[in-house]
């Protein structure tokens, strides 16, 4: 493949819980050296939850952007070989409460891939029943429910600045919805 980089070496800097800081030594396509700096994370799941034309959403603070953001749920895989369904059903409940009857599929794809190999997967939650949550001793936020006109509404105007919840909102809008107007 002409457009390939091979690694030819590789040092983590820094392991933590969930990520690590690599840097890499490469050769190009064109035969030169460079250096890739990257994390390397397990993957995450996330769930737009759906009732009764409300999306169910977090609010938290986000320490590394120093805001309070509106997100739909979601959590790190706990390994490379945590299933990422599993992780969305147990996303949703300890974040927000509620269980579904359904999970749906959504979207697949690489929030940053200049400087991540995170994976994150997309879900659809319906047929939702309320229960108690039971957020990670670390995790402090505010179940919110946000009609799905507002929520476009808060992405037009950067309040939603999330891009997983942007994607999850848009992509049901436009394919699960197909444009047919915000329930």
């Amino acid at each position: 493949m002409k457009l390939k980089e091979k690694k030819l070496v590789g040092k983590v800097y820094y392991r933590g819980k969930a990520i690590s800081f690599n840097v890499d030594e490469i050769i190009l396509p064109n035969r030169k050296k460079a250096t890739r700096e990257y994390i390397n994370h397990p993957g995450a799941s996330a769930v737009l939850a759906v009732e009764n034309g409300n999306f169910i959403m977090v609010k938290q603070y986000r320490y590394p952007v120093g805001k309070l953001t509106y997100e739909i749920p979601a959590g790190k895989l706990h390994s490379k070989n945590d299933d990422f369904l599993l992780r969305a059903k147990e996303e949703l409940k300890e974040e927000t409460g509620y269980s579904a009857k359904e999970f749906k599929h959504l979207v697949t794809f690489w929030p940053t891939p200049a400087f991540s190999n995170e994976v994150l997967k997309i879900y659809l939650a319906s047929g939702l029943s309320k229960g108690k949550s039971n957020c990670d001793e670390d995790e402090f936020l505010d179940v919110v429910k946000v009609p799905i006109k507002k929520a476009v509404d808060m992405i037009k105007k950067s309040v939603i600045r999330d891009s997983k919840t942007i994607i999850a909102i848009l992509y049901y809008l436009y394919f699960v919805k197909k444009g047919d107007g915000y329930e």
